[in-house]
């Protein structure tokens, strides 16, 4: 059998309860996954959340690379099992409310599809600075899919638009 190992990007957040143990315990989770090798970690941003209900408390926000032979829907359940551990319920909670930690698989090596479970790339990467910032400053060479733009030119360009009046 053909073993295929790919590099994927990985979204982390927390904005409730210890924040940093939360992430903390997420990178944890993911190197003493055997089919996952974690190549780089993002120092943790704190961020405002974007959109949601008001007066939740700011997140905790980083970026790991990882290479993993795991396909992407195996990686997805990998870190959806992670966010469970520290408390998380998906099924309810409030649609971009408060959360324990939120793991997102933003890009997967080249791989582009949407299914009922997963999209990738992430739908909405590279709008969203607190997703690219931690990203490209581990990964600022890695490639969107979509758009064979950078995380760094992707970055770029995001910042310019926020500084537009």
């Amino acid at each position: 059998m053909l073993v295929v190992r790919r590099q994927a990007a990985i979204a982390l957040g927390s904005n409730v309860g210890d924040r940093q143990a939360h992430l903390t315990y997420a990178m944890e989770r993911l190197r003493a996954a055997a089919e996952v090798r974690v190549l780089a970690v993002s120092t943790w941003y704190e961020t405002a959340p974007v959109g949601g209900p008001l007066g939740q408390g700011a997140y905790l926000n980083g970026a790991c690379l990882v290479d993993t032979t795991l396909e992407a829907h195996a990686l997805l359940d990998l870190l959806l099992a992670i966010e469970q551990e520290r408390g998380r319920d998906r099924t309810r909670e409030e649609r971009h409310g408060p959360r324990t930690l939120d793991l997102d698989l933003i890009v997967c090596g080249d791989l582009q599809y949407d299914d009922a479970r997963l999209t990738l790339p992430h739908p909405r990467w590279t709008e969203r600075l607190f997703v690219l910032e931690p990203l490209a400053h581990i990964a600022p060479d890695l490639v969107d899919p979509r758009s064979g733009r950078t995380v760094a030119q992707l970055a770029a360009h995001v910042r310019a638009q926020e500084q537009l009046p």
